[in-house]
C-alpha cells in the first residue's frame, strides 16, 4: 500500500510540473539570448520563459505547443543590423505553432522595414498581452489561417500601412487596445482585413487615413465579447481623427461586411472636407449592418457613404452634423431604416438623406430630425404598397 501511495505522490508530483513549468529566466542584458534558450526546449513540452533586460535578436518561435515568453518589468526587443532572414515577416515570427503567450514587452522595431510581430502557418491560440509596439513596417500581421488574440496592446507610429492586418482567412479578437499615429501622417490604417475575421470591442482607433479597412470579402464584428480581460472596462470601439488626416472612419468593400453588435462604434471627425466618398462609413460593394450602435458625429464628409450595389441597415444610430451627406446612397445602393426606439437620428448635416436615381432608402418614418431629404426613391416603410 506503501509503495502505491508513493507512486501516486510521484505521478500527481508529474502531473503538476507539467501542467506548472517551473521558469526559465533569460537574461538578455547580461548577454543571454533568447533563441539559444528556445533552441534547447523540447517544442512539445509547455514552458514559460522569462525574459530580462532588451534582446537585440529577431525570435523565430517555430513549431512550439505551449510556449509562454514574459518579459520582466522592462523587457524589450529590438531588431540587429543585417538581414532578419525570414523575409521581413517579423522580429517576433511565430510560426506552425499553437497556445503560444507574448506578454509584457516592450517592442522597438525602429525604422526596420521589418513586421514587429507576424503570426503564420495556420498558428492557433497565439496570445499577445501587454504589449508596447512601435516603429516597424506592420504592427502585427496574422496570416496563412492563423489564429490570434491581441489584448491590452498598443501599436504606435507604425511604418509601413497598418497597425494590425488580418489576411488568408486568418481569425482576430482584439480588446482594450490603442493603435494611433501621433501626427496624421499618410498613409496607414488602424486595421486592416482581407479575406479575414475580427471581432472587436474597447479599442480606440487614432489619426489614421482608414480607421477599419475590410476588404477581400472580409469581416469585423464590433461586440461586447470577452476572451480574456473580464467585463466591467469600456467596450465601445472609438475612431478618431484629431489630426484631421483621415479619409474613412471604415472602408468596406469587395464584398466584405462590418457587423456592429453589441457595443456601440463611435466615429467623430472623420472624412474630408471636399466630401466626394469620404465618411464616417464608406461602403463600395460590402454591408453595414449598424442596428442601433453606429455614432457618427461631426464628418468633414459624409456620415454614412454607400456606393456600386451596396447594403446598409440601420435602426436608432445617430449620424449628426457631416458638412456633406448624412446618409448617403448611389449606383444601385440600399439603406434600410428599421423601427427602433428612440428613431434613427440623421440631423444637422449638409443633407440629411440623399439617393441618386438607381439607389433607394426605406424606412423614412423611422428616420427622425431629418431636415434636408434629396431621395426620390425614399420610402416610409419597408416596401412599397403590397397587393
Amino acid at each position: 500500500m506503501l509503495r502505491i501511495l508513493a507512486l501516486m505522490t510521484l505521478l500527481l508530483a508529474a502531473t503538476w510540473v507539467t501542467a506548472s513549468p517551473i521558469p526559465i529566466v533569460v537574461d538578455c542584458g547580461a548577454g543571454q539570448l533568447l533563441n539559444r534558450t528556445l533552441a534547447k526546449l523540447d517544442k512539445y513540452t509547455p514552458a514559460t520563459v522569462q525574459v530580462k533586460g532588451t534582446c537585440t535578436e529577431y525570435v523565430l518561435i517555430h513549431g512550439f505547443d505551449g510556449l509562454t515568453l514574459k518579459g520582466v518589468q522592462g523587457a524589450a526587443l529590438v531588431p540587429p543590423a543585417g538581414d532578419p532572414g525570414n523575409g521581413g515577416l517579423g522580429l517576433v515570427l511565430i510560426e506552425a505553432s499553437r497556445s503560444i503567450t507574448i506578454d509584457g514587452f516592450t517592442i522597438h522595431s525602429g525604422s526596420s522595414t521589418v513586421d514587429s510581430i507576424g503570426v503564420r502557418g495556420n498558428s492557433l491560440d497565439v496570445r499577445l498581452r501587454n504589449l508596447k509596439i512601435d516603429g516597424g513596417a506592420n504592427g502585427i500581421t496574422a496570416f496563412e489561417a492563423s489564429q490570434v488574440s491581441i489584448a491590452r496592446v498598443t501599436v504606435r507610429d507604425h511604418l509601413g500601412y497598418a497597425a494590425v492586418a488580418v489576411w488568408d482567412v486568418s481569425d482576430v479578437h482584439v480588446e482594450d487596445c490603442l493603435f494611433e499615429r501621433s501626427t496624421g501622417a499618410m498613409w496607414h490604417v488602424g486595421i486592416a482585413v482581407g479575406s479575414g475575421h475580427v471581432t472587436m470591442h474597447g479599442t480606440k482607433i487614432r489619426n489614421m487615413q482608414q480607421g477599419i479597412s475590410i476588404g477581400g470579402s472580409g469581416s469585423v464584428d464590433i461586440v461586447d465579447y470577452y476572451s480574456y480581460y473580464p467585463p466591467g472596462g469600456p467596450t465601445d470601439v472609438v475612431i478618431e481623427n484629431p489630426a484631421g488626416t483621415n479619409f474613412s472612419g471604415v472602408w468596406v468593400g469587395n464584398g466584405s461586411s462590418l457587423n456592429i453588435g453589441r457595443a456601440k462604434l463611435r466615429i467623430t471627425n472623420p472624412g474630408q472636407s471636399w466630401g466626394w466618398n469620404t465618411a464616417g462609413v464608406t461602403v463600395d460593394g460590402g454591408t453595414l449592418n449598424a442596428g442601433g450602435n453606429l455614432v457618427v458625429s461631426g464628418s468633414q464628409g459624409h456620415g454614412v457613404f454607400l456606393s456600386n450595389n451596396s447594403y446598409a441597415s440601420l435602426a436608432g444610430s445617430s449620424i449628426t452634423g457631416s458638412g456633406h451627406g448624412g446618409l448617403v446612397a448611389v449606383n444601385m445602393s440600399t439603406i434600410a431604416v428599421g423601427t427602433s426606439n428612440p428613431l434613427t437620428e440623421i440631423s444637422g448635416n449638409g443633407m440629411d438623406l440623399f439617393c441618386d436615381s438607381k439607389s433607394l432608402i426605406t424606412g423614412g418614418a423611422n428616420v427622425a430630425n431629418a431636415a434636408t431629404v434629396q431621395c426620390s426613391n425614399l420610402l416610409p416603410g419597408d416596401y412599397e404598397n403590397l397587393p
